[in-house]
């Protein structure tokens, strides 16, 4: 046995079943152990892609995910979605394959500092070396899933890889986990919470990594609290749920903040500021905070108090404490999510980016998965889709990263091959990463990749227009549309033009033995009234 095969039989035993990567002759060694060893390495287009595919492997498994890629240029790809693992707190191994231990600091073609470069976006940095193996890797694993979980990155020289090793397999500690908090901290939330007339609770991105999501449900129905989510944290309940509010800081976010800064108390649930800092759109409420981490806010926000601890034990305290009633009334609530909804879908003569996103929700069942990318779309996306399931709403908010939604799909499928996952990306997201159509072919994964064609980066568009710039490097396309090509890499591709297309196309493509490419051409003038309202 050679250090390569004892790093691929500590991964797997650590419950990674495959890698995301693109190779080089260094990466080799590593490779064959892959092979030897059972666990898969899915060939992608770009390293970022790799990148982004762990990050979701990680979310959805529990599991670290696993990428692979080559020194200097590889790495330096790779980085992107290293980078979104680190700012989503997605748990991750990174393992860069580098020349030689006696070669590493010389002036050799393609040589870098990997460790200057992943310092920055990473929990830890550490080298791979002889008769050091099982101790490094059974760091990286208890950092990797300590909360807030994260990426850490492993560097393994080639002469390492191929030296023979007598090292036994390491014993994989148990990941460190947050101090509860202090009783006297959960009584006092508990007590804001019972004088508050009109309490809201928004739920955020570090409740997604809760062993069981149902403890947050008891909170709310306990205290009767209406609720809204973060971006990536819709779908920890089920957002049909009548004290359900919808999503913040999205498409038509102005009804949203009026509707939260009528509130006498904000109670933050695993609410991580990664994603929208408080002092956004909170107002002059005070707030109580309840997460794994204290929180970041600016000196204008009101922090009536945060109880500072493991997130599942004080869900669990604070539902087991006394619960006075407070003054919401059901009809109100059920008017705002009726209001909200009517808001993000404004009339048009055209088929609507609105239209065609309702469209896919219908077509893809209650439990279905989807991943979307970075851009306007998001916006609307994240308002107007009612999402029914943890892990079924897959973003990535921290990092904001164009590129995540194909890649993620991808990951989502191979990691849950019993559900039916969906991308739902724009125009210029499916430029950035079309290469991956390849890689969802290859794979032979039933997935529909619906492109929203608008001819814009409509995200920046919608922004020159808000800040009265001219309309400037943000056009995709200036010719008319034609139909798509009959295929992208062998994936067959479709053009719809309306609602009831794209709806049957997507069912199609759900009963498909492949992937299939739909490209919906929509008009998103609306945008400009709902994205930035």
């Amino acid at each position: 046995m050679n250090n390569a095969d004892l790093i691929i039989a500590t991964l797997k035993s650590a419950g990674i079943s495959r890698g995301f990567g693109i190779p080089s002759g260094n990466v080799l060694p590593l490779m064959e152990a892959m092979r030897r060893g059972g666990v898969d390495f899915v060939l992608t287009a770009h390293e970022g892609s790799a990148g982004f595919a762990a990050d979701v492997t990680g979310r959805i498994t529990g599991a670290p995910g696993l990428c692979i890629a080559t020194l200097g240029p590889g790495a330096t790809n790779l980085a992107t979605g290293i980078g979104c693992a680190y700012l989503d707190r997605s748990p991750l191994i990174a393992i860069t394959c580098n020349l030689n231990t006696d070669q590493l600091g010389r002036r050799i073609q393609m040589w870098i500092d990997h460790h200057a470069l992943f310092k920055p976006i990473t929990k830890a940095t550490l080298q791979l070396r002889k008769g050091e193996i099982g101790a490094t890797l059974a760091a990286a694993f208890a950092l990797a899933l300590s909360e807030p979980q994260g990426p850490v990155h492993l560097d393994l020289p080639e002469d390492v890889a191929v030296a023979p090793t007598s090292e036994p397999m390491p014993a994989l500690a148990a990941p460190t986990k947050p101090t509860p908090a202090a009783d006297a901290a959960i009584e006092r939330a508990a007590e804001l919470i019972d004088a508050a007339r009109r309490p809201i609770a928004v739920l955020g991105a570090s409740a997604m990594r809760l062993a069981d999501p149902a403890s947050l449900l008891a909170v709310i129905e306990h205290f009767n609290m209406p609720f809204a989510t973060t971006t990536m944290a819709k779908g920890l309940i089920d957002e049909d749920h009548p004290l359900s509010l919808g999503c913040i800081e999205r498409s038509c976010r102005q009804m949203q903040r009026r509707l939260l800064r009528s509130a006498d108390l904000i109670v933050g649930l695993g609410y991580d500021t990664i994603e929208v800092e408080y002092e956004a759109w909170i107002g002059d409420v005070p707030l109580l905070q309840i997460d794994i981490e204290p929180v970041d806010v600016a000196p204008s926000v009101e922090l009536a108090h945060q109880a500072v601890g493991d997130l599942s034990s004080s869900l669990m305290r604070l539902a087991a404490r006394t619960a006075n009633a407070n003054t919401w009334l059901p009809d109100e609530i059920a008017a705002h999510r009726r209001a909200f909804a009517a808001a993000l879908r404004p009339a048009g003569a055209e088929f609507t980016a609105h239209a065609a996103i309702d469209a896919v929700r219908r077509a893809l069942p209650r439990n279905g998965v989807l991943a979307f990318d970075v851009g306007a779309h998001t916006h609307q996306i994240a308002s107007q889709w009612p999402a029914h399931a943890p892990r079924t709403f897959l973003i990535t908010n921290g990092w904001s990263s164009m590129g995540f939604g194909l890649p993620g799909a991808i990951a989502a499928k191979l990691a849950r091959p019993d559900l039916p996952v969906v991308c739902l990306i724009g125009d210029g997201c499916f430029q950035m990463t079309c290469g991956e159509v390849a890689t969802a072919k290859r794979l032979g994964i039933t997935l529909p990749i619906v492109v929203l064609d608008d001819k814009w980066l409509a995200l920046i568009k919608v922004k020159q227009i808000r800040r009265q710039l001219p309309l400037y490097g943000t056009a995709l396309q200036a010719e008319d549309y034609r139909e798509p090509p009959a295929h992208y890499f062998g994936v067959p591709a479709h053009g719809v033009r309306s609602a009831e297309a794209l709806e049957d196309a997507v069912k199609t493509a759900l009963a498909a033995d492949g992937p299939t490419v739909i490209e919906a051409v929509v008009d998103s003038e609306h945008y400009i009234d709902t994205v930035y309202d």
